[in-house]
């Protein structure tokens, strides 16, 4: 459900990439078309579900919510609010809105043994297809019914998925995500800036700098403390670019690769 996202080099060679100003953003290797390519990409999911009471909490990365599985919808994570349904004991119906929009619905099929569960992910977009992915968890742990901790082991993407870079205020840059209408403008000044989107908490930042002439990192934080680290990484034939994404308290990071269009 989170699924929802570099090396440091001498001081002296990240001064330089910070003082090239609109020169650099003109020539960034950076800019262009850029596609997911699946093949190479690993986007493992974790996610813990605990009984609390008579509710339900949920830990899919960030801040746990705390529901009733009763279909309706309660206050979730940031400004979004979050329904689970308990259809049957092996399958459960996840939705989360934000603003009167219904941002995504998953539905979770637990097998027979009780040792898998698949999610079948859909994020909803009024304005064109959404993200489709498939996922299959394994329980780790003790656990009974969907109640448990839950690792992927297989992620299955089932729509298209790009990103075009641009440039940004001198050496800025812009990363926009078309199928999932998401645009992140990045100054990379190190500052803690306001991060703009839908479901964002309140007082999320997003800080950004360079690490070399073909790496960044990306540093988000809720509440103040770190939420999702993101390391970009451009190849040495500029044909590849690379994005690590990790999570506090996950063991494996994310792995998208796309390719140059």
């Amino acid at each position: 459900m989170a699924k929802p996202i570099v090396r440091i080099l001498p001081a002296a060679c990240l001064a330089a990439c910070l003082t090239t100003g609109v020169a650099w953003a003109a020539e960034s290797p950076f800019i262009g078309a850029w596609k997911l390519n699946p093949s190479k990409t690993r986007l493992p999911d974790e996610m813990k579900v605990r009984r609390a009471g008579d509710k339900y909490a949920f830990d899919f990365g960030g801040a746990v919510e705390t529901v009733s599985a009763d279909g309706t919808f309660q206050p979730g994570y940031g400004t979004t609010l979050l329904s689970v349904k308990a259809e049957a004991p092996d399958t459960w119906i996840v939705q989360r809105e934000d603003g009167g929009r219904l941002q995504l619905k998953a539905t979770w099929k637990l097998s027979k043994d009780g040792r898998t569960l698949t999610d079948y992910f859909r994020q909803m977009d009024a304005e064109g297809p959404g993200l489709s992915m498939d996922y299959v968890y394994r329980r780790v742990g003790a656990g009974s019914g969907i109640v448990g901790d839950w690792q992927s082991i297989k992620e299955t993407m089932n729509s298209p998925y790009s990103m075009q870079v641009t440039a940004f205020k001198g050496d800025g840059l812009t990363f926009t995500t078309p199928s999932q209408h998401v645009t992140r403008n990045l100054e990379f000044d190190g500052k803690d800036h306001p991060k703009a989107g839908p479901g964002g908490a309140q007082g999320a930042t997003t800080a950004a700098r360079w690490v070399g002439a073909r790496n960044l990192v990306i540093t988000d934080k809720a509440a103040g403390k770190v939420s999702v680290v993101q390391e970009v990484g451009l190849s040495a034939d500029r044909k590849t670019l690379t994005m690590t994404v990790r999570i506090p308290g996950r063991a494996k990071p994310n792995v998208m690769v796309f390719d140059r269009t």
